[in-house]
């Protein structure tokens, strides 16, 4: 059989990482074990894969308000001008920036990213069509790559946002941010220090912020005041700070460190040199924190990656395959009432007409015990097949009904996915025979389920054992030859 796109994908993804980082190459193909699983359950397709939905390189994602210097501060971090920058909006669309050898920058449309699977952004017109008919077309106008041969691009990919409006956001545009909110190692939310009581961006604010407290990852979010230069004529940093500590606040967000840093090509001169010392050594401690953050990302992916095996790993076994165990017995309860009711009343039917006619001889129905024996044989292998087949016609119409209900109440991925399961299950002749095990859910995918959970910890300890030793190597031998 034929590998397909996804298959070679995952082949070259491996190949990458046995030179990289070995660690994650195993992880590579424990995500290839929980794809059998998933596959075998009805829950994914054959060129659909866990892998593939998670970023493999770190992602920082830029976010903000207009003018509030996301792109002065990538031009600066990047040391060249890729990004057009500028007070008013200069750019609608989400700028994923990546690396590349050439010594020319290239700008290439949404497809690219949409049609590459290397990217996190792989397929995701589909998304954008569900939630906004006939945008999904329009993928050039939301996204757009550009490649550049920055050495501090190497191993990342940086997203830069278009600006926040309030009054001009758009479904399918809150969706992707969302997207690459989810998917980020490091987000980066920008705000105009000069504009320090924003309170006609409330909405915005809400956005960007809302729920991120609540998060298990909410320390990747950095908030950060650019352009605090603005500020050093009224030498007032901590009230321009202390403000939007206050307008957050008022979004939901109480916790977080705000970073303080202004652009040096770009600032007001600062006349007084007491204030411009201060204010450049806030701004310098500030950006070596932030650059400090985004080379860590190396480590900090190895963990989320592993993070994200065992939590798709979990959410399969404690969340999808619960759901379609429940839609099973629904529908094996059905299939009784429907033939019960069916078959049922044939018999009824059958006994009412054929008692009166004389064709009973005590428990013996005539006309089938005065033919011949092979006669009998047939007759009885043909009643049996009718029946299997009666029965089967009405399981699957009790299947189909269960189907068109979730259907019509189908609000998330996860519906989606258990559906696609049901009817896998639905088109199996020995999968229906049992009123609530699912297809594929054997012994041997359970073991190898939980054999996949279980394993994340080991692979955990060999990241600890690159990155952190909590004993020595002379006492991690010594434990080993311990009687």
């Amino acid at each position: 059989m034929a590998k397909t796109a996804t298959e070679e994908r995952i082949k070259r993804l491996k190949d990458h990482l046995e030179i990289e980082n070995p660690a994650l190459a195993e992880v590579v193909t424990r995500f290839q074990d929980l794809d059998q699983v998933a596959r075998k359950l009805g829950f994914m397709g054959r060129d659909d894969s866990y892998a593939t939905q998670i970023s493999w390189w770190p992602v920082v994602a830029v976010l903000g308000t207009y003018s509030a210097g996301k792109s002065t501060f990538l031009n600066e971090y990047l040391g060249q001008p890729l990004q057009r920058t500028g007070n008013q909006a200069v750019d609608d669309k989400f700028t994923v920036i990546a690396y590349g050898s050439d010594d020319a920058a290239h700008h290439l449309p949404g497809l690219a990213l949409d049609k590459d699977p290397r990217f996190p952004f792989y397929q995701i017109s589909r998304d954008i069509e569900r939630v906004a008919e006939g945008e999904g077309k329009r993928i050039d106008a939301y996204l757009q790559l550009r490649t550049t041969n920055a050495p501090v691009l190497q191993g990342k990919i940086f997203i830069d946002s278009p600006g926040f409006d309030a009054d001009q956001q758009r479904s399918s545009t809150l969706m992707i941010t969302d997207h690459i909110i989810d998917l980020s190692d490091l987000v980066l939310v920008f705000f105009d220090a000069r504009h320090p009581e924003p309170g006609a961006m409330a909405d915005t604010l809400k956005h960007l912020v809302v729920n991120t407290a609540q998060r298990a990852d909410s320390a990747k979010f950095l908030y950060i005041l650019n352009q605090m230069d603005n500020t050093a004529r009224e030498d007032n940093p901590e009230e321009v700070v202390a403000a939007w500590q206050r307008a957050l606040a008022d979004s939901g967000l109480t916790a977080g460190r705000f970073f303080r840093i202004y652009s040096e090509n770009a600032a007001q001169p600062i006349a007084d040199d007491k204030t411009r010392e201060r204010y450049q050594t806030k701004r310098d401690e500030d950006l070596n924190d932030i650059k400090a953050r985004i080379n860590q990302l190396d480590v900090e992916r190895a963990y989320r990656i592993i993070g994200s095996l065992e939590g798709n790993a979990k959410h399969l076994r404690d969340t999808l395959i619960p759901k379609l165990i429940d839609v099973r017995q629904t529908w094996s309860s059905r299939s009784m009432w429907l033939n019960g009711i069916v078959l049922g009343g044939g018999l009824a039917a059958f006994l009412y007409y054929s008692i009166p006619a004389g064709a009973w001889h005590g428990l013996y129905f005539t006309p089938f015990s005065d033919l011949r024996v092979p006669f009998q044989i047939v007759v009885a292998i043909i009643g049996t097949a009718l029946l299997i087949y009666i029965n089967s016609m009405l399981r699957r119409l009790a299947g189909l009904s269960v189907l068109q209900k979730l259907r019509r109440h189908s609000t998330s991925k996860d519906d989606n996915l258990v559906i696609n399961a049901f009817e896998a299950n639905m088109n199996s002749w020995w999968s229906s025979l049992t009123p609530s095990t699912p297809l594929g859910w054997t012994t041997r995918n359970r073991r190898k389920l939980e054999a996949i959970i279980a394993g994340t910890g080991e692979l955990v300890q060999k990241l600890n054992d690159r990155f952190a030793r909590p004993i020595s190597r002379k006492q991690n031998a010594e434990e080993k030859i311990k009687p």
